[in-house]
């Protein structure tokens, strides 16, 4: 039971039992009341929350920012309104390889899954699907990117080059013919990301010292271990000749 001789004032704007106790401005639904309002009033676990997500908005990109703007309940100005996705699936357009390709997708949709399951390119491969292997590795913008770790939605606007678009009429990019001519791949399975990891390190490096090709292709894992012929087709795809074995002593 509630201790009532706290509340031995008779009269009083109080916490709800009419008296003038220490709760002042309380009503009894536990709502702090500002005597100076039409009424209105928050909580205190609403006053956290609402605290805490203005200064998450703060930091918060404008299509970020608009979604929480609109959980908050406050008026999305219609402009801003067209940056809020999902949750349910949207129709967006992928620059793919040159070509733009419509395809809906879910805002939590990869570019990885993007690719693989709704546009059939399954050149990019997914293995560990957390960034560490290099398997799904793509060209954004000039930039080679995991895959699996970009969102389809942040692709939109960006030029994407996939493995399947190295290729022109028909005639193979200087990097594929590389490993091919090395036989640079044992399961293949990682080949692609190589490829295009080679591709990008060339791009920004025409003639990489054998040093710098082994860093460029880092972020890349070959688990059946061609790393030598991975690093010969680099080598002969930027025009310099390919290293040697060493013999054994003896041989």
């Amino acid at each position: 039971m509630p201790d009532d001789s706290v509340h031995n004032a008779p009269t009083g704007p109080g916490c709800g039992r009419s008296c003038n106790c220490g709760r002042a401005n309380a009503d009894a639904d536990g709502l702090i009341r500002d005597p100076k309002s039409n009424g209105d009033g928050v909580s205190r676990r609403s006053f956290i929350k609402t605290l805490g997500a203005s200064a998450a908005v703060s930091s918060l990109s404008a299509t970020s920012e608009s979604r929480a703007n609109a959980l908050l309940g406050r008026e999305v100005p219609k402009s801003a309104a067209m940056l809020i996705d999902g949750p349910e699936p949207v129709d967006v357009t992928l620059n793919i390889n040159g070509k733009p390709l419509a395809v809906k997708v879910e805002p939590a949709t990869t570019l990885l899954e993007a690719l693989r399951f709704h546009l059939n390119l399954t050149g990019s491969k997914e293995i560990c699907d957390r960034g560490a292997c290099g398997g799904c590795s793509v060209i954004v913008d000039g930039k080679l990117v995991n895959s699996c770790m970009m969102l389809a939605l942040d692709a939109v606007g960006a030029q994407v080059t996939t493995v399947e678009g190295l290729a022109r009429d028909g005639k193979l990019d200087p990097v594929q013919e590389s490993f091919v001519r090395h036989d640079g791949l044992q399961c293949g399975y990682c080949t692609p990301g190589l490829v295009m990891a080679c591709r990008a390190l060339l791009n920004d490096n025409p003639k990489p010292t054998l040093e710098e090709i082994k860093k460029g292709l880092s972020g890349n894992l070959c688990r059946c271990g061609t790393y030598t012929n991975i690093f010969n087709a680099a080598l002969e795809a930027s025009g310099q000749a390919p290293i040697m074995d060493q013999k054994m002593e003896g041989a």
